[in-house]
């Protein structure tokens, strides 16, 4: 028998440790996450759905709503698992969508999911557009919370109220109607490339209701009360600069970029150090976005600022990756980032997006984040932000996809109304409000409906997850919690891909012959991806010996699996041997399916 030395199995550990550093590889298929994602956006659709939708359980709903307030708000999306649309999440959707768009343009042209993109940010904005009758008014919402809640039904037999509500001059909404604008102003940018007439009409909005936001400043959800116990809004300072950032972005006019300069200390854009990213809070998105500006080095006179800026960036980035001198996010044993105890999932991954985002740009400017007693560098990144997609797409504590439809394990009793209720293609007769709670919600069985793509409010804080429609806080999936995964999704799937199996190579026995040294090897071939493999062929350089358990194939050195065994499962194995004098063969994979 031989045996490796100390010092040379610390060596090959080593060299191990330093090439996982260096190399970021794919670990699911983001590519598939990602067509799902999308498809959960379909889902959501209110009003009258058009040919080409996916999701075939859904059907045409909402279609007189705003007419009795002599509005047309037909369209647009339904929040969550009920049917209300609230402005204040659907423009943060909108925004995070486009956002998607403008920095992994390249990215989604690659898989060919630019144009579904696009027609998700258009569901939006078309809607907007409507809600944007004149200037100074901005519809926020259609439907009764309340109501809605008492109710278990299909979004096309809806019974509830359809009440709209609106913002004005006398009833402002500085958040609301600031997210709006920030929202038309990405969405002009991911529209410019392609459609340069909308784009342009987009613009127009987005300037009208910022100055509506800026110059009549009010909470929204004190205009729109009933908004209150749903979203309540915590400030209206962020939307504010989120909006004035967006404009600078899609417009370069130095008005929008004097105003985020010149109101950073009043509203806080300097001043607010914070730990999550979400509908409620964009400052961490305003800082990371400033940060660009200074990383192009298109700062100009307004450098000192914007470097004020980018020292909040980088407490974000440093409380997120634990090197924040112990005022960090918290994090669950399992490894996943904790900001809520309701739907924490959706600050999960609008903080992955943010420190995907801003690693590229630090990247591309060779910068690097600046920690109290580290510098980080840019993969570090991108690196934490693919751990915590890791941990949404399955590699948690409970082996649990919590990205519905994804992988082999996910949630199969979402807190969704259609989901759980079989499509009205199917079962033609109305559910009515009460009978959906006790034919339906109260089913023990699986949703009829697969939601592929919803992002669930995910696991609690020692990553525990209760697949119940009741258990609200968890099962029910939300469209601006949705949204970041689209971007996220889109620039992981770029990285290189990981093999398929791994080969875990050992030494079983040697011996001499005359002067010449044999060894035995014996090697491990192991799926570890989530997929069965076919197909599997394998090159082996430097092979001089003879080998046994593969099948030889016609050309020279090159094998596949044996003849018994047509499948690779997932997580199984198969083994085989070879004899030779000298170093072990190269082995590399050349085909698989």
């Amino acid at each position: 028998m031989v045996s490796l030395s100390p010092s040379y199995t610390s060596l090959i550990l080593l060299v191990g440790l330093l090439f996982s550093e260096a190399t970021i590889v794919n670990s699911f298929d983001y590519g598939d996450a990602l067509d799902k994602t999308l498809l959960f956006f379909e889902a959501q659709r209110s009003g009258k759905l058009p040919a080409s939708q996916r999701v075939k359980w859904r059907g045409d709903s909402g279609l007189s709503d705003g007419y009795a307030q002599g509005v047309n708000l037909v369209g647009g999306y339904y929040d969550a698992g009920d049917h209300v649309k609230f402005g204040l999440p659907m423009a943060f959707t909108v925004t995070m969508l486009s956002w998607s768009a403008v920095d992994f343009s390249g990215d989604l042209v690659s898989v060919n999911q630019m144009a579904h993109t696009l027609e998700a940010i258009k569901w939006g904005t078309d809607y907007f557009i409507k809600a944007h009758p004149k200037p100074f008014v901005l519809w926020g919402q259609v439907g009764d919370g309340a109501s809605d809640h008492y109710c278990w039904q299909r979004a096309e037999d809806m019974t509830t109220s359809r009440t709209a509500y609106k913002l004005d001059p006398e009833n402002p909404g500085s958040d609301l109607a600031g997210e709006t604008a920030a929202a038309l102003a990405a969405a002009s940018l991911a529209f410019k490339p392609y459609d340069s007439t909308y784009s342009e009409l987009l613009l127009v909005h987005a300037k009208q209701i910022f100055s509506f936001a800026n110059r009549f400043r009010g909470f929204y959800d004190e205009s729109i009360g009933n908004a209150k116990q749903f979203y309540t809004s915590s400030s209206y300072a962020d939307e504010l600069l989120w909006a004035a950032t967006w404009l600078y972005r899609a417009t370069k006019d130095e008005y929008f970029l004097k105003y985020v300069v010149d109101n950073c200390v009043s509203l806080g854009g300097t001043g607010l150090a914070v730990k999550e990213f979400s509908w409620d809070n964009k400052y961490a998105g305003i800082q990371i976005l400033l940060s660009k500006i200074l990383l192009d080095g298109a700062g100009g006179q307004y450098t000192a600022t914007l470097q004020q800026y980018q020292a909040k960036a980088d407490y974000f980035a440093c409380a997120c990756l634990q090197k924040n001198d112990g005022y960090n996010v918290k994090m669950t044993p399992g490894g996943l980032l904790y900001v809520r105890e309701w739907n924490n999932l959706q600050y999960t991954a609008s903080s992955a997006f943010l420190l995907a985002v801003y690693s590229d740009y630090l990247a591309k400017s060779k910068s690097v984040v600046k920690c109290p007693s580290v510098q980080v560098q840019p993969q570090e990144l991108l690196t934490f932000a693919k751990s915590q997609a890791d941990y949404i797409l399955g590699k948690n504590p409970k082996s649990m996809s919590y990205l519905v439809g994804f992988g082999q394990s996910y949630p199969l009793h979402v807190h969704h109304r259609g989901a759980s209720i079989t499509s009205i293609s199917l079962l033609k007769s109305a559910v009515g409000c009460v009978e959906g709670f006790e034919s339906w919600y109260k089913r023990v069985e699986a949703d009829p409906n697969v939601i592929y793509g919803a992002l669930v409010g995910g696991p609690n804080a020692n990553d525990e997850y209760f697949d119940s429609r009741s258990n609200y806080e968890q099962s029910e999936p939300t469209i601006s919690g949705t949204a970041p995964l689209v971007g996220l999704f889109s620039r992981l799937h770029r990285l290189p891909a990981a093999a398929p199996v791994e080969f875990l190579h050992s030494i079983t026995s040697t011996w001499t012959v005359g002067t010449e040294t044999y060894y035995r090897h014996k090697v491990i071939i192991k799926n570890v991806s989530q997929k069965p493999i076919t197909q599997l062929r394998l090159h082996f350089d430097s092979l001089t010996g003879s080998l046994w358990g593969l099948s030889p194939t016609q050309e020279k050195n090159t094998y596949e699996l044996p003849e018994w065994l047509k499948v690779l499962e997932p997580s199984s194995e198969c083994t085989f041997v070879y004899i030779q004098g000298g170093a072990q063969a190269k082995i590399s994979i050349q085909n698989y399916h």
